[in-house]
This record gives C-alpha cells, sequence and structure tokens, in this order.
C-alpha cells in the first residue's frame, strides 16, 4: 500500500514492513496519520463496522477526527472508554469492552482500533485476539513507548493482581499508525518514561542508536520532527526485525525484556501507582547493566555512559531503599521468564549487544539488594 502523500495532514510518511506467514502487515510512522486513518484502515478491506477503544484523556484530542476519519472512509463506528491507568488493565475493564463489542454487533470482519497509549493497546488487543475468537486489530499507538515499543509485535494481555501482563497472547495487529505529531499533547513525564524504551533498542540492538541520543537528546526531548520520526522508524526497524525471526519469543526476542525484569517486579510491588513503565524499566536497566558487569560480562564504563542519558532525559535509576524485598522476590518467582525456577535475565556485553544468563530469583534480589542506591 502507498503511503495517501495526496492528503496535505500528512507529513514524511515511511513504512516498515513486518513480514509474517499468512499476517504480514506495515506499521506507517509520520506526521498527521490520526486524522488520515480511516484511508488506511478502508485499505485492508475489512468489514464495515469498527470499534475504537481510548481513554477519556486521549479521547479528549483524538477520538472525534479518527472518528471522522473513519466515517469518511465508509466505516460505522462506536467508541469504547476505559478509565485511564495501568491499574485498570484488568479483568474487569476487559469484560467493559466485550459488552460493547457485543452490543455493537461487531462481526469477525469487522476492526478494533486501539487509540491510546500501552494500556489500551495491550487489553484492546486482547480483547480483538478473543472476541469471536479473533477480530481484526489495528494499533494507533498516541505515547512514544507505545509507538516504538508495545504496538509492534502483537503482545496483547491484561495484568492479573500477582503480576503484569500473566494473561494474554500473541495476537498480530492488521496495521499499525504511529503519528508522531500525537506526542507532542503528551505529559512530560509521559514522554521521558517512553524514552527509556528507545534507550533500551540502543542499549541491546544498536549502538549507533545509543550515540545519536546521546548527541541529539535535547531535540528528542524536544520532539524536533525530524530526529523524532528517524527515531521511531528505526526502534520499529529494529523490533520488526527481531520480532520477524522470533514472533513468540522462543529465543531471539527476550532480549527486548532487557530492564522489563526488575521493572516489573518494581511495578507491581508498588501496585502500579508510583512509576510508570519506563521510569521502572529504567530502573531495570541500569541494575541489568550493573549486574552484568558484577558477573564478568561486560566494560565498567558501560553503566555509568547508560545512566548518565537516562539522568539527562530526567529518569529514576536505582531502586528505591524503602522496597518491600520479600515482595519484590516473589514478584520476580511470578514472571513469565521464570523457567525450572531460573529467571532467563538479559544481561549486556557493551552497548548494542545482548545475551541471557540464568539465575534465580533469590540470587536477583540478592544482587539488587548489594547495588540498590548506588551509582
Amino acid at each position: 500500500m502507498n503511503a495517501f502523500a495526496g492528503g496535505s495532514s500528512v507529513v514524511g510518511a515511511a513504512a516498515v514492513r513486518v513480514e509474517l506467514p499468512g499476517r504480514s502487515y506495515s506499521i506507517w510512522v509520520g506526521e498527521g496519520l490520526l486524522h488520515v486513518s480511516g484511508e488506511y484502515v478502508r485499505e485492508l478491506g475489512l468489514g464495515t463496522r469498527c470499534a475504537v477503544v481510548t481513554n477519556p484523556v486521549v479521547a479528549a484530542h483524538y477520538a472525534e477526527p479518527v472518528e471522522a476519519s473513519l466515517r469518511k472512509a465508509g466505516f460505522e463506528c462506536i467508541r469504547v472508554e476505559i478509565p485511564d491507568g495501568e491499574e485498570f488493565k484488568n479483568l474487569a475493564t476487559l469484560t467493559r469492552i466485550y459488552d460493547a463489542l457485543v452490543a455493537a454487533g461487531l462481526e469477525r470482519k469487522d476492526p478494533v482500533l486501539a487509540l491510546g497509549g500501552g494500556v489500551v493497546g495491550d487489553i484492546a488487543g486482547f480483547a480483538a485476539a478473543t472476541y469471536l475468537r479473533g477480530v481484526p486489530l489495528v494499533q494507533l499507538p498516541t505515547t512514544l513507548l507505545a509507538q516504538v515499543d508495545s504496538s509492534v509485535g502483537g503482545k496483547t494481555g491484561i495484568n492479573h493482581p500477582l503480576g503484569k501482563n500473566l494473561i494474554g497472547a500473541f495476537y498480530q495487529p492488521s496495521l499499525v499508525l504511529a503519528d508522531v505529531a500525537a506526542l507532542r499533547t503528551l505529559p512530560e513525564r509521559e514522554l521521558k518514561a517512553g524514552l527509556a524504551e528507545v534507550v533500551k533498542y540502543g542499549a541491546i540492538l544498536d549502538a549507533e542508536l545509543f550515540s545519536l541520543m546521546e548527541e541529539r537528546m535535547e531535540e528528542l526531548v524536544a520532539l524536533q520532527p525530524a530526529v523524532t520520526s528517524l527515531v521511531v522508524r528505526r526502534c520499529c526497524e529494529l523490533k520488526a526485525g527481531v520480532v520477524m525471526r522470533d514472533e513468540r519469543e522462543s529465543g531471539e526476542r527476550a532480549v527486548l525484556n532487557f530492564g522489563h525484569t526488575l521493572g516489573h517486579a518494581l511495578e507491581s510491588v508498588t501496585e502500579y501507582r508510583r512509576y510508570l513503565h519506563g521510569e521502572a524499566v529504567a530502573i531495570g536497566m541500569v541494575f541489568a547493566a550493573r549486574l552484568s558487569v558484577e558477573l564478568g560480562l561486560c566494560p565498567p564504563e558501560v553503566p555509568p555512559r547508560l545512566e548518565r542519558l537516562l539522568q539527562r532525559i530526567g529518569l529514576p535509576v536505582s531502586l528505591p531503599a524503602e522496597v518491600d524485598a520479600a515482595r519484590l522476590l516473589q514478584s520476580l518467582e511470578r514472571d513469565k521468564k521464570v523457567q525450572g525456577g531460573k529467571i532467563r535475565f538479559v544481561c549486556i556485553e557493551g552497548l548494542g549487544r545482548a545475551r541471557f544468563v540464568n539465575l534465580d530469583s533469590a540470587s536477583v534480589l540478592q544482587l539488587a539488594q548489594k547495588l540498590a542506591g548506588g551509582s
């Protein structure tokens, strides 16, 4: 499919292709894509009805233009608003989405559109994966974290009271539209949290990207259009490459969990209220880098370089002293990546190079306590 370059509202649209057996799709990155989203969705040849799942914060900015574009493209659409926040990524909210889809009579070819950040994308994606045993999914990510990470690759799910993303499915979207103009309405804290995931890609997959961020971080924080589109597109290319080689995380894809093992545990023990996802991941990445040095895998100059970049963004880099060690251990033991009592922990050997180390949760916690609060 070609970009709808004729629309004056779209600037610099470029596609990243995810090629998978029987379910390939495009990730479009550019400015103004949400306002012509109906044209892109129509090209998929789906049903004529759709559901836009969003939250009140995002809806205030983008629901009306997206729905207007869908109607102009010939779709009858309903809006399903869910509460804003990670604590609402649960079974009760999922049921609310199901109820709306059933009431609207959506059929198997009618798409669900996820308009929002990672929470909306995850839960709307899981609803699409399971309603009528699967209906088409379109991701319209409006946060940086969602644009570079959670909207790409087909991970969907909800949280369980005992752990993050314990219930879910791999379900690839039919289309992703990453409108970088939407990032301008993000609260500063959300934008900075999203930059943690961008740093992650540089740390584990692309040393040149990491260096680019060191050189141009102020431009990124200011959302200078050219560098923002470049970085978002590069992150999508990196993740698409990993997903194409390992769609269901049986091997290489698990490197994308760099910083997430400890980060998810920290989110869980603080009940998803103290840290945004990217903030917890930032702490987890620094810990993982320092752990890598402790294990003799990584040059000692790498963690300080990572810490400096994250601190320039304004992200936390160390575990809080008051964290409940017992609860953190319990959360680590429930991590999805635990096999045979061992956590497949993502370490780095240097910028752009990652590897796996199998550690028991008690050892991870012991090292976390040793390194807590350090710089």
